[in-house]
């Protein structure tokens, strides 16, 4: 898990050169910033035209902290606590139906990650917590409460784990004498079963990766936003997607792949699909993933594993009822 800069008036979001340029900011256009975190593509839009912007996050902090920011560009910025998965309603609700661009930062921010209460990261220990909205099941309690066979499966699924069912294993067999519900507890519990990798990240990371994906249903918040956006993006509106992990990206690739002129073409062997050619819905402002820079890098090893994606609404219908 390798978590994007804070987004606060003191660092510079991951990327942020990349996704101005595909959003292309103009004056009198509505964007949103789907995962407002503290704002700093929001800050970015707003300098860069005269535009309004729509700020999301279901994490409740993100809407107090962003006080300073409201009152800065006072009637251009307005942030709503909810899920990017509910733009269309969240949206609706405020009178907006139509918007030219969307950028969506995934995973977890470093304004999350660095507050060791919130149980994010074994760097300090905290309770086992990790809910981006602060509310729903906890990791603490998916630890304690799923059988083996499904945590063992959400290691490997989530988290990418070979070694997930040694975990799991272990796992249940610690919570037998005490629950485990503390960040350090579960991060030593893991490094007594899976060795060091050579590249040194820790044996840790990818059970706590997983354990996030699951709680917060990330997935599956990317699988609606995705097509939240479909429907809300005018023709000509703009799309960007930074990730930072294979699941994430590869999900985001596979959707604006599907909904693009470079949609996989039926195999010619196989029976004459006899159902309508849909039109795109969207066209690739660029074919190849876009990686930041070494000088990002460089500057922040965190933004090592992200990953841009970006596209433009054509004016197809959307393929997903509201």
């Amino acid at each position: 898990m390798t978590p994007p800069l804070s987004r606060s008036g003191a660092h510079t979001p991951v990327m942020l050169a990349e996704v101005m340029d595909s959003l292309s900011p103009r004056d009198g256009a509505i964007y949103v910033d789907a995962t407002f975190g503290a704002g700093g593509y929001s800050k970015a839009l707003l300098d860069a035209a005269v535009c309004t912007v729509w700020g999301i996050d279901r994490d409740p902090e993100a809407h107090s902290q962003s006080a300073d920011l409201r009152k800065r560009y006072q009637g251009r910025l307005t942030v709503l606590n909810g899920r990017f998965g509910d733009m269309v309603p969240l949206l609706a609700d405020v009178g907006v139906e139509r918007i030219d661009g969307i950028a969506l930062d995934l995973g977890v921010s470093s304004m999350q990650i660095d507050e060791a209460e919130r149980g994010f990261s074994f760097r300090a220990d905290g309770p086992l917590d990790m809910r981006m909205a602060q509310s729903g099941m906890t990791a603490a309690e998916a630890v304690n409460q799923l059988g083996e066979a499904e945590l063992a499966d959400i290691i490997y699924r989530y988290g990418e784990e070979r070694l997930s069912r040694r975990i799991a294993k272990a796992i249940v067999e610690a919570r037998k004498e005490i629950p485990i519900t503390r960040t350090g507890q579960l991060a030593e519990l893991v490094r007594r079963v899976v060795a060091k990798s050579k590249d040194g990240i820790d044996p840790a990371t990818r059970t706590f990766q997983a354990l996030r994906i699951y709680v917060n249903d990330e997935l599956g918040e990317l699988e609606r936003g995705l097509n939240a956006a479909e429907m809300l993006l005018g023709p000509g509106g703009r799309l960007s997607v930074v990730s930072f992990h294979s699941l994430e990206d590869r999900q985001v690739k596979e959707f604006l792949r599907g909904r693009s002129a470079d949609a996989p073409k039926p195999s010619r062997h196989l029976p004459p699909d006899t159902t309508p050619l849909q039109e795109p819905t969207f066209r690739l402002l660029r074919r190849r993933v876009v990686k930041p820079t070494e000088a990002e890098t460089t500057l922040n090893p965190r933004a090592r594993s992200a990953r841009m994606r970006a596209a433009e609404r054509t004016e197809a219908p959307a393929r997903q009822a509201a």
